[in-house]
Order: structure tokens, then sequence, then C-alpha cells
């Protein structure tokens, strides 16, 4: 018959059933240390307990040399040293809530449990005592060195006993397993001890925390490897989430045998002869989790992929009335809003700060620069400062996810021009025009508030999420390399020059021979007398201000050549960019201890610009510099700081402005919303909630308030809004030895945000400052922000696998579930989308592009007939890879469970009968006892003794 049904009282469902019994103070699980010691007894010699491995999480070793630790490993055991453990457990001394002040106690209580014989008398039991006394030695107890001066630089601040305690969890416990061969023992000596309390045991455990357990394994000589490996298991074991509470649980040494069934059940056994044991394994990175172990059926929910996640959160929950979803929002981010000042007091946020500090000011003083560009100056680099000041403050202060960061978009751009334009040719004053147009489009945004119109962001997923995405971290690693290959015009090369001739080069000043009318008409109205210049001694500057010509063999179109600044531009542009990722990952280095690699990471943008500033200037080459505006006044002197919404235009302008403001409000909503989705990830696990209408509420104001004072528009930006995301993320302090830090969520605090916008806008006043950093440096943190912000899309996965053979393949959940050709069809869809949005976005009709990412939900929908739901479930949703890996190990696991559930009443009320036992009659139910010629545990015949679990009794069926 098949196995996938659990016979009732199987070692699972019993350990189930022990973990479900209500805990009482004395029996509360906590965090283990194990520690192995051994000792050789032999006669003449003098040996002490020595310290061989220890286990927090994973195993160390104590080196053969005895002067080091291994690096933690998973640790391998055998099947045998597990079978012999059980043995040990099951016929051994077990005793359970005992309460001893020191290990003298302890022994005498061990010793009490042993029968009286010719062969352990009460000579051998003392001497037993006396061994069970005797000092231990630790790793950490260094003995007298020849040299006690060499010592390497990770020991110099602290000793490494102090190190380590700082990786033990508060309130953790030790598991103390001691094992060794004694000469004068013909008998070995088995018992398991549990404290209770747990009692600091002074000598006994490296560290100084409480022993709650104790196993003893005392045999004769001649089996010490065979003692070893079983120490090994029962530390091993101890350490496992599931065993360990059963440990604190148990009513008794049938429970315990239940425990290692268990676990014995999970094991997986490795081929001998496609595996060398000698190897280390070393730790995941992810672990996990047992839960399913402990309560059955508790995952089958979320296991589950036959619908597809979607945003369903209580802030997308339509209410029904008007502003009942801003008020919501209110209500939810209320109570933090102190604790997101309190929250951004840390180094973390001062180097978050910083660097998008920097990453900030650049866009948006070239955004500045391009409006100038395209309104004559109406609003410029002046403008851009001011407004992006005070709607990164308000929206800091008063947003529902203060971790957005708000910037300038290109289709705002594209709009300005094409609206400029058409008041230029109709006349129109420019400016009242864009201010009807953006109050229009802040009330309409306010309406999308009212009527709780943020919930359709349920309709995002994933595919159009990652198709938005790509194209704005595209988009920012593209323009990035734009800017660097356009200083080529600025500082051109000289491709062909002959370097024998190179004193031969030259570049001057000559007044043209054929000036245009421009030209003429600027020498008239500046009463420039030509014959008067002496053109040869101008410098460039002048000569390009009088409009004269260069003429030379080392003279560009616009210039003379200036290869080293073009060169070195590129240098500053791609060391930025190394530097950064270097640095970015000093985290995981094995080198300086773990506080200087976290700051070092924390503030590896920031510290990369300072060095490459300091390079330029040593350097000396005059490479272009960040311009900041050093005056605070409007660009133009015929504007002022307010904007009447009529002004000369006629009345009519102010209905027909309604027209190009829907657009708008589309272009507003989709930007903004898409982004804060992104930002909103379960992934991110985030816990003080966010508020898409108080976003988009707060977004709506200041727009309605930067239209007044015709200054830009600002929306959530996607890139600056992950980055900051990702420079925030924290990750757990206290890790064992070789288990890798866990992500515990993102710092959500309203203080970095809030300082980025308020020294942009007092940015006017350092420029003596900010006028030192080149700007190839600031494209080099665009190109690192946008490549790094592709980390973690999956669709850039998807794309790699083209080029993979099968075998070669990662091993991405949705290639276990989703065929391969299913899996190409997805990315090609989603390829041609963002290849659609890339054209709109660089064309002539960039304005539309809203509309366009608002075509993704429609294209996502129509999906749905070319992929069923599991398929979908597992190529769009809003889950992380490594969690998705998780419940499909879950699902898998799980399916037994499903099938059984019929049947897991029974089974649990089999268990009930068989635990509530009698302490201290055990020995006649359930535990399978040992014949008296094989009390030694290293004797046992493993095929026998598996074949009394309950496990390998269910198979046999």
């Amino acid at each position: 018959m098949g196995l996938c049904l659990l016979p009732p009282g199987s070692p699972s469902q019993r350990v189930q059933f022990i973990l479900r019994t209500k805990e009482d103070e004395r029996h509360v699980p906590h965090h283990l240390f194990s520690e192995l010691d051994e000792i050789c007894v032999k006669e003449g010699q003098d040996a002490e307990w020595k310290e061989t491995a220890r286990w927090l999480k994973f195993e160390e070793d104590v080196e053969d040399g005895g002067e080091r630790w291994s690096k933690p490993y998973v640790g391998t055991l055998s099947l045998h040293s597990l079978s012999e453990l059980r043995s040990c457990i099951s016929s051994g001394t077990v005793l359970l809530d005992i309460c001893a002040n020191s290990i003298e106690e302890i022994a005498d209580m061990i010793l009490a449990q042993q029968e009286q014989s010719t062969e352990f008398d009460e000579h051998a039991r003392a001497k037993v005592r006396e061994v069970l006394l005797r000092k231990h030695h630790h790793q950490n107890e260094k003995t007298n060195n020849l040299l006690p001066a060499v010592c390497s630089l990770a020991d110099v601040s602290k000793r490494q006993s102090d190190l380590f305690m700082k990786k033990i969890p508060t309130g953790a416990e030790a598991s103390n397993v001691l094992v060794g061969e004694l000469d004068f023992l013909h008998q070995p000596i088995v018992a398991f001890v549990r404290l209770s309390p747990a009692v600091l045991l002074s000598g006994m455990t490296e560290v100084p925390i409480p022993t709650r357990f104790l196993f003893v394994l005392l045999g004769p000589e001649g089996k010490a490897h065979q003692y070893h490996e079983i120490g090994r298991s029962m530390a091993t074991i101890m350490t496992d989430e599931v065993f360990r509470d059963v440990a604190y649980e148990a009513k008794n040494e049938a429970d315990l045998v239940a425990g290692i069934d268990e676990f014995l059940d999970q094991v997986t056994v490795l081929p001998p002869g496609e595996w060398d044991p000698s190897i280390r394994i070393e730790p995941p990175k992810n672990v996990p989790s047992q839960e399913k172990r402990k309560m059955p059926g508790a995952l089958d929910d979320s296991a589950s992929h036959s619908t597809l996640e979607k945003h369903s959160g209580p802030e997308l929950q339509r209410t029904g009335r008007l502003f009942g979803g801003l008020t919501l929002d209110v209500k939810r981010k209320a109570p933090w809003f102190w604790s997101d000042f309190r929250d951004g007091l840390s180094l973390q946020c001062l180097a978050s700060f910083l660097f998008l500090y920097c990453a900030c000011m650049s866009p948006v003083i070239t955004f500045g620069g391009l409006l100038g560009e395209a309104t004559n100056g109406h609003i410029s680099a002046m403008e851009s400062l001011l407004g992006a000041s005070m709607a990164g403050v308000v929206y800091s202060l008063f947003a529902g996810q203060p971790l957005t960061i708000l910037g300038s978009t290109g289709p705002v751009l594209v709009f300005e021009k094409i609206l400029y334009k058409f008041c230029k040719e109709y006349t129109l004053s420019y400016l009242s025009l864009r201010a009807c147009i953006g109050l229009w489009t802040a009330f309409l945004c306010i309406v999308l508030v009212a009527t709780d119109a943020s919930c359709l962001v349920c309709y995002v997923t994933r595919f159009t999420e990652e198709a938005f995405a790509s194209l704005i971290c595209i988009i920012f690693i593209y323009e990035a390399l734009e800017k660097l290959s356009h200083l080529r015009d600025t500082y051109p090369v000289h491709m062909h020059s002959k370097l024998d001739f190179l004193t031969s080069y030259y570049c001057k000043c000559e007044a043209p021979t054929h000036p245009s009318n421009e030209t003429l008409r600027f020498w008239e109205s500046n009463k420039i007398n030509v014959s008067g210049i002496a053109w040869e001694n101008l410098t460039v500057t002048e000569c390009r201000y009088l409009h004269g010509e260069f003429q030379g063999p080392a003279c560009g179109r616009d210039g003379p050549y200036t290869p080293d600044v073009f060169f070195w531009c590129c240098i500053l542009f791609f060391a930025t960019f190394a530097l950064s990722s270097f640095l970015k990952k000093f985290k995981t280095s094995r080198y300086f201890p773990t506080g200087v690699r976290s700051t070092v990471s924390d503030f590896a943008v920031f510290l990369t610009i300072v060095i490459m500033v300091l390079l330029d200037f040593m350097v000396g080459i005059p490479s272009p510099k960040l311009h900041v505006p050093h005056t605070f006044k409007p660009t133009r002197d015929d504007r002022g700081w307010f904007i009447s919404p009529i002004g000369p235009n006629p009345w009519w302008t102010v209905l027909a402005a309604l027209v190009p403001a829907l657009l708008c409000t589309i272009l507003i909503f989709m930007d903004q919303q898409i982004t804060a989705v992104i930002v909103n990830r379960k992934e991110h696990k985030l816990k003080k909630g966010c508020g898409y209408h108080l976003d988009l509420f707060m977004v709506a104001v200041m727009l309605g308030v930067c239209s007044v004072m015709g200054l830009p528009w600002f929306v959530a930006a996607t890139v600056l809004s992950i980055t900051h995301v990702n420079s925030l993320k924290v990750e757990s302090d206290c890790s064992a030895p070789g288990e890798q830090p866990k992500f515990l969520g993102i710092r959500e605090q309203r203080v970095t945000g809030l300082l980025i916008f308020v020294l942009m806008g007092c940015s006017v006043f350092f420029t003596s400052v900010l006028k030192f950093i080149p700007m190839p440096v600031l494209y080099g943190v665009f190109l690192y922000m946008g490549v790094s912000s592709l980390s973690g899309i999956q669709f850039f996965d998807r794309l790699k696998l083209f080029w993979m053979p099968a075998k070669h393949q990662p091993d991405f959940i949705y290639l276990r579930h989703v065929p391969l050709r299913k899996v190409h069809f997805f990315t090609v869809i989603q390829l041609i989308c963002l290849v659609l949005l890339w054209t709109i976005k660089v064309s002539r009709a960039a304005i539309i592009f809203p509309m366009m990412v608002l075509a993704l939900v429609f294209v996502r929908k129509a999906m749905d007939f070319c992929f069923s739901k599991r398929e979908l479930s597992f190529l769009d949703d809003l889950m992380p890879e490594r969690k998705k890996k998780l419940d499909d190990a879950r699902n898998e696991a799980g399916e037994e469970e499903e099938e059984s559930q019929k049947a897991t009443e029974a089974a649990a009320a089999a268990a009930a009968s068989s635990v509530q036992l009698n302490v201290g009659k055990t020995s006649d139910l359930d535990i399978p006892k040992q014949s008296s010629d094989r009390t030694d545990p290293s004797e046992i015949i493993i095929l026998d003794e598996m074949s009394q679990t309950t496990t390998w009794k269910a198979e046999s069926l």
C-alpha cells in the first residue's frame, strides 16, 4: 500500500501532539548552545575534559592543531550514529526536571541510577564520579605562547569569548555533551539529564550561560570514534528546532525517542559512493521554516498557488464612503508618526541621507536646466530646486509612505515642451495656463482620493510592476551612458593624431570668414568692432562669445581638442560605479570586524563620492562640475513666485485646461501608484503599513501649490525610491557563527527624506562646496542606482534563460512547475511590452506614455486566456523568489498531510493514549529494549534497531 497516509501514532503525529500540550513556565523552549567535551582516561595519565566542538546553529570543530576553530558548517551525521543515539536514550538513564545546583549533585544522581555489579563496584563508581568532576579546558583558554606578541588584527580589541558571547541570543541556555573512554569501565554509562531550573555550572561551559541539558556517555576504551560520533549526533539534534522543543516538553524517555524518530523521518541520506563525508558543507543562505513539522496543516492556505496573489491588504479595501480610504490611512499612520522620527536616529539613516542627497541633486538641477531650455527660462534650475524641496519636505512629513522619494519624470518634460510651444503659437501666457492645468489636475487627483480610486492598484500585478520598473532602470542606465558620451562633444578627442607631429599641432581663434546673419546682428547690437579685436589672443570662452571660429590641426568642431578631460571623465564614471558596487558588497567580506564592514557598506556611495572628489582635486584635470544656482530668486525677472491662474489669458482657457488636465491626472496617478506598489511590496516586510490614498492626496496638494508658484511638478521617482528602500534594509544583529544575517525589514522613518529635501532647498548656500563634485561622478552614481535596482527583478532572470542550456539553468521555483516554453512565452510578451514602452518614451508621443502603462494591466488580463491560474501564480505574483521556494517545499511536504486530513483526529487520539503514561514505568511500554549482550551502544546492529521504530514499521506495511 502507499506511504502517503501516516499511521496512527507515527513519530510526526506524536511530536505534534507533544508540542500542542500547554506550556508551563518551566518548559518554555530557549535557544540552545551545545558544547561537546571529550576525555580519555588511561592508567597513569592525568586527563581533563577538552572542548572539541560547539553548536549555536552550525557545527564548529577544534582543528587538529588545537589552536583555532574551524569555519562553521552543516554537520553531517551517519545513520548508524543516530541509531546508536536512539538506543542510548531508550536504554540509558533519563532524568527529567531534576533540581541540582552543582555538577557534584548531578553526578551523584546519575550514579545513583546505575545498577551495582561486580564490574561496576563502589571503587569504579568513585572513579567515574571523579572523572565527571574533572576540570574542563575550553578552546578560548589560551596556553602560554612562545610569541605572545603575535596575534591577528581581529583579536586586538576584545577576547574571542566576549565576541562569541555577543552572537548568543539573550536568554539562551546550554546543552553539555560529555563523552569519553575510561580504561577501567567494562560497560557504558549513558545518562540524559534535564535540569529545572537551568543552573550555571562553573567551568562547565565556555560561555557563562546556565545549563539546561546534560548528556553523558562514558564507555570502555577502544571506541573513542563511536562515542565521538554519538556525541556529535546528540549535540546536532539538540540544535534542531523541533527536537529542542520536544526535549523541553518531554514527559518521559518515550517522548525523547519519538523526537529522534521524527528527526530520522526528516533526514536526507547521501550515498557513500557519491559523496565525500569529509567535505564540510557551507551553511545555506536561507533555512526553511520548521513550523510544518510542528503544526499539521498550518500552512495549507499559504502554500496554495491555485489563485493569484493580489495587493489585497486593508489599505486597498474600498470603503464606499467619501474620503473613507484617506481617513483610514490617517488613522493607520497616526500612531506611528512620532516613532517615524525616533527610528530615523541611526547611522544607517545618516548614510542613506548623504547618498541620496547627492543622487537627487543632479537630476533635479538637470531637469530644471532642460525645462529652462524648453520654456525659455520661465521654469529653470532655481524653480526646480525650490519645488523639489517644498514638495519633498511636505511629502516626507505627512505622506502615508515616506520611503517614497519624489522626483521629476520624462513625460512631464514632454508635456511642458508641448504646452509652451502651444502658448507661444497662440500668444497665451504659459505660466497662467499651466497653473490652470495644474489646479485642475490637483482637483481630479483629490476626486480620485475621495472615491477610493487607489483600490484599482490591486490590478497592478508583478507583470506590470516589472515592466515599468525595468523601463525606468534601463532609462537611468541609458541616460548615464548618454550623458557621458555627450561630454565628448564638449571635450573632443583627436582620434587620428600622430605623436611625432604633436609639436606642430595648434588651435587658435580667428574672425569668421563668412559670418551668419545672427552673428552680424550680434556684433551690431553689441557695437563690436571686428577689425579691432586681436582674435589670436582670445581665450576659448571669449572666442565663443564673440562668435569666432577655431582654426588649426588641433581644433574640433566647437573648440580645441581636450582628450585628457574626456578620458578622465570616463575614468571617474566607471571608477564611481565599480567602487560603489565593491563597497556596498563589503558587508560580506572576510576582512575587518562586522561593525566596520557594515558601516562601510552603509556609507558605500557617499564614501565613493568623497574619494572621487578628492582624487579629481588632486589630479587637477578640469572635469565638468555640478552647477548650483547661487542666488534665491526666479530665473526670469518678469515673473514672481505666485502665478495668477487666469492672468492675461481669456476666461475660457480655465475651462479648456480641463482636457490636458485629464491626461496629466492619468500620468500622475500611474507614476505615483506603481512606484508606491513597488515600495510597499510584501517582501520588504513593512510593519507600519502604507497609505496609497494619503500619498496621492499629498502629491495632489503639492501639485496645486507648485502650479500656483510656477514650479515644476513632482511625483514618485521609481529608481530613487527603490534605492532609498534598499539603503534602509535592516538585518539581524545577533546571528550564530555561519548563519547568514536575517532580513528583518526596512527602517521605516521620515527623517532621511526630510533631511534630503531640506538640504536640497539650502543648496544655494553650499555652492562653494558642491562646485567641487564632478558631473561624471554623479553620472556613475546614476549607473549604479540603475544597475542595483535591477537586482531582484524576475524578468531579467527569465530573460537570461534564453541563452542557458537546461542543465545549467538555476533552480527557480517557476521552472519546477511551469513548462519552459510557457516561461519563454511569458517573457517574450513582457519584452514586447517593454520595447513598446521604450519606443513611446523616446518618441514625440511620450505624452501618452501613462496610457500605455495603463494598457499593461489589460494585456496582463488577456494573458489569463493563455496561461492557467497555477502557471500565473508562479510567474506573476508579488512573492520574493526565496519565499516561493520555501512555499514550494512546504506545498510538496503538505500533499501527504492534505490526503490524511480525515485520519488526523484519530491519529491524535492514538498519540494521546500512547503518551499518557506514568513516569518511571516507560520501560515496559513502547520503548524497544536491548538484550543483555548488547549493552554497548557502539555494538548496535542498525537494521535490527531501525526495524523497531514506528517509522520503519509503517514503511514495512
